[in-house]
């Protein structure tokens, strides 16, 4: 059956998260979006695993729905993320990490296990003085079915890549536990044709997923498999990488994710890679260092030309929001009410968010909405955008109808569907 899956969000546990961010309106909005495999975040918080274990019953599949809930549109899979700040090789690392777990039982004995040695109260994400290398074993350790990924791998300041705190190879930040990494998670500042480019991934899965903090922002990235609804399922079939099976991640243009671009936000500089270069990686109006984006520290590591596609990849398919489609198609910010409203009726009329940004022929959107939000959705299908890169904590800026600067170059896997 196809799934479509995002398996790292937070609570609102978490710090600037949310209010809203508990179960019963995350699968609201699961159900708006069109996903049916949501992550829980947070598993690690007390307070949070006690709503778990509350408002949530075991399906005997790995997965997990809400009480009372029958004939589930939305299973959850318990997940949590983790902060590591410690130093190795004589440099401070701060590297975040996922973990996957398929049972209220492994959870528990992983709960236990980390309140023995670290903080895991203060926030839905705990930070721990241990290195990811050893978060790995412990998780694995406790229970073998575990999944434990690198997140959000190039962001600049907590990833395994980062350019402020990362390493430049797997094998450094792993060691001997680098065979039990099979995945990584790409981040909104990334996308899979970037990682294409450096071949020392080519093993490795890549997922995308929302990382959101608010309920709307929930399948901004997401991943699509055509498997059994079961955690031993959709675990193996990311670590096989079966294009028959894992069929492809839904992502960001990844110019629009934050780090995108090198740049100071205090003093509005935005630079691409060569620029940087060219400016001695020092900002031109107040002389402190640059932050380092993903592009630059893809290409620092990249052995492969842009472009390269390595065989067997997962296709990457690159869409926009319908709220901020929806924004621009009526020039109103996309927090406003008016369209919230019209999302909701788009949903009720269309199914889902995905099925109309993905599934629904160009015929079928003109029957029930306007032709300029019709044509806005087309055009991002075919890749016809124009996005400002983002840049040190700044999201980039997408614009659909602008035609005064290039547009990105389609990708042939945009086609997909």
């Amino acid at each position: 059956m196809k799934i479509i899956a995002d398996f790292h969000v937070h609570s609102a546990y978490s710090r600037a998260t949310s209010k809203e961010m508990h179960l019963r309106t995350m699968a609201q909005w699961a159900r708006l979006k069109g996903i049916h495999l949501l992550g829980t975040g947070d598993f690690t918080h007390p307070a949070y695993f006690e709503e778990i274990k509350t408002d949530l019953e075991e399906t005997g599949q790995g997965f997990l729905k809400l009480k009372g809930d029958e004939g589930a549109a939305v299973h959850f899979i318990l997940t949590a993320e983790t902060s590591h700040i410690y130093t190795q090789a004589g440099k401070g690392r701060r590297v975040h990490m996922m973990i996957f777990a398929p049972t209220i039982r492994s959870v528990e004995k992983i709960n236990l296990h980390l309140d023995r040695i670290g903080n895991v109260k203060s926030d839905g994400r705990p930070i721990f003085g241990f290195s990811a290398k050893d978060l790995v074993k412990i998780i694995l350790d406790i229970d073998p079915e575990c999944f434990v990924v690198p997140a959000h791998a190039w962001t600049p300041w907590f990833s395994v890549f980062g350019s402020h705190s990362g390493f430049d190879r797997l094998e450094e930040c792993f060691e001997e536990e680098t065979p039990h990494i099979y995945a990584l998670e790409t981040g909104l500042s990334s996308d899979p044709a970037m990682n294409w480019r450096w071949s020392a991934l080519d093993r490795l899965s890549l997922i995308s997923n929302s990382d959101a903090h608010s309920p709307a922002k929930i399948g901004r990235e997401a991943n699509i498999f055509d498997c059994s609804l079961s955690y031993k399922d959709i675990i193996q079939t990311i670590k096989e990488k079966d294009p028959k099976r894992f069929l492809a991640t839904i992502e960001f243009f990844p110019e629009e994710g934050k780090y995108h671009f090198d740049g100071h936000r205090s003093c509005g500089i935005s630079y691409s890679p060569e620029q940087t270069r060219e400016k001695g990686y020092l900002c031109p109006i107040c002389g402190k260092n640059l932050v380092v984006g993903v592009m630059h520290r893809v290409e620092a590591l990249a052995d492969r030309p842009e472009g390269y596609i390595p065989e067997g990849a997962v296709p990457a398919l690159h869409l926009v929001p319908l709220e901020e489609i929806l924004g621009e198609v009526y020039d109103v910010g996309v927090q406003s009410r008016r369209i919230r409203k019209e999302f909701l009726c788009l949903i009720e009329r269309g199914g889902s968010e995905f099925r109309i940004l993905m599934d629904l022929s160009e015929e079928e959107l003109r029957s029930f909405m306007d032709d300029r939000l019709a044509d806005g959705i087309m055009q991002v299908r075919r890749g016809l955008v124009q996005v400002k890169p983002g840049f040190d904590g700044v999201y980039g800026q997408v614009k659909i109808f602008r035609t005064d600067v290039p547009s990105i170059k389609p990708s042939p896997q945009l086609n997909l569907f």
